[in-house]
């Protein structure tokens, strides 16, 4: 692959030790010009002197439709980065993190929750960081051998952290429910090892380590807790999130019924009508409300299945009040039977096994005397219930 030529974005730079030309030199270029995340270019050692060569393949080059051109000149590089630095210094104005290179471990440590409080208290902090770092980082790969990068280098280090530890909350990668169970645990009890020594985050964040449940009453003691009330609002709204992105493969309603009451909360947190206290307040009450409706199928008697059919049954209060909590539970639990041994492979694709379905949903509801005005959305909310869970079914 070295010799025909690949992509490989995440290579940023090459180390030229033997002479080449034309199209070998190109081919040899493109290994490291991909941009890639962060990576703004790519940098050519060259320890022979090939910039005539160069010139002549990148005139082949554009004479055949090809475009882009060397940046032999750092400078722009160079002032683009101090600028940014510039401004991420304001924006860590009356902060210091001096410890941050001459620091013990625990304290350079503390300092990525203490800066996440300082840029989370400013208007728009968080977004105004992650841009600024992001330029700032794409400007000192491209010329991080200067001086000027080296004099900058820790603070670009502490930046950075700060950015990850803000990024952690925005992050959209998929993930399999038991990948987000596991991040979760590893977040709270997450090792840094750092000359020969271990360091809890969390401990670090003035939040002990909990041993059980991780929307227990506990947890969220502690995380009410916690000296910084931003990080800590930002730490419950991840967990919570995580949390509905698990329910949305296995419960329409439930999913549905929380991230509305999350966007609600945010939006009035984001907006600055409610303060930090009360934000984390909320949050908490909506994790235990969360954490209530998982230990509802244990006093119903209900498998997660039948809670979730439950759930879609119960959506209108109406119905709830008309039938009560013992009929909706056997038609719960009489739909769950059914539409398994109903449901295809295909069955969602073919309108056909759709309209079967739905008829024989709605034989069920006609039979236990399901309020006929509630009958129309509850099918619907039925089927899509079904579609979540048909996956599993199908390949159980």
């Amino acid at each position: 692959m070295w010799l025909t030529g690949f992509d490989a974005p995440c290579l940023h730079t090459m180390y030229a030790d033997k002479p080449m030309q034309g199209h070998g030199l190109m081919q040899a270029i493109a290994r490291v010009n991909r941009v890639f995340r962060d990576k703004p270019g790519g940098m050519v050692v060259d320890y022979l002197g090939l910039a005539d060569q160069l010139k002549k393949a990148l005139a082949t080059y554009t004479e055949s439709g090809g475009q882009g051109g060397p940046t032999n000149d750092t400078a722009l590089a160079i002032a683009g980065m101090l600028e940014k630095h510039g401004v991420a210094c304001d924006l860590m104005h009356g902060f210091n993190w001096d410890k941050w290179t001459t620091g013990k471990p625990a304290e350079r440590l503390a300092l990525i929750p203490a800066g996440q409080e300082h840029i989370l208290e400013q208007a728009d902090g968080k977004k105004r960081w992650l841009q600024v770092v992001m330029e700032l980082s794409r400007f000192f790969a491209l010329c991080a051998a200067s001086d000027e990068a080296t004099d900058i280098r820790d603070d670009v280090s502490f930046f950075q952290a700060i950015q990850a530890a803000l990024n952690k909350q925005t992050s959209n990668n998929r993930k399999t429910p038991e990948q987000i169970d596991a991040a979760i645990r590893q977040l709270v009890s997450k090792a840094i090892t750092t000359d020969g020594q271990v360091i809890d985050v969390f401990t670090a964040a003035g939040l002990p380590k909990p041993d059980i449940s991780i929307l227990s009453d506990q947890f969220l003691a502690e995380v009410r807790g916690l000296k910084h009330k931003n990080v800590a609002a930002e730490l419950l709204e991840k967990l919570l999130k995580d949390e509905l992105k698990v329910r949305s493969k296995r419960n329409l309603v439930q999913s549905q019924l929380f991230s509305e009451k999350l966007k609600q909360t945010l939006n009035a947190y984001h907006n600055r009508a409610i303060s930090t206290m009360q934000v984390l307040e909320e949050l908490i009450a909506l994790a235990k409300e969360m954490d209530a409706a998982t230990k509802r199928g244990k006093d119903l008697g209900l498998t997660d299945d039948e809670v979730a059919f439950y759930d879609a049954l119960a959506a209108n209060e109406s119905a709830v009040k008309a039938m009560g909590d013992d009929k909706l539970k056997v038609i719960a639990a009489e739909l769950i039977t059914k539409v398994r041994q109903s449901v295809t492979i295909d069955w969602t694709l073919r309108e056909s096994a759709r309209a079967k379905i739905k008829v024989m949903v709605k034989r069920i509801l006609n039979k236990y005397g399901y309020p006929p005005d509630l009958q129309e959305e509850a099918v619907k909310t039925v089927l899509k219930q079904a579609e979540l869970l048909c996956a599993d079914w199908v390949s159980a």
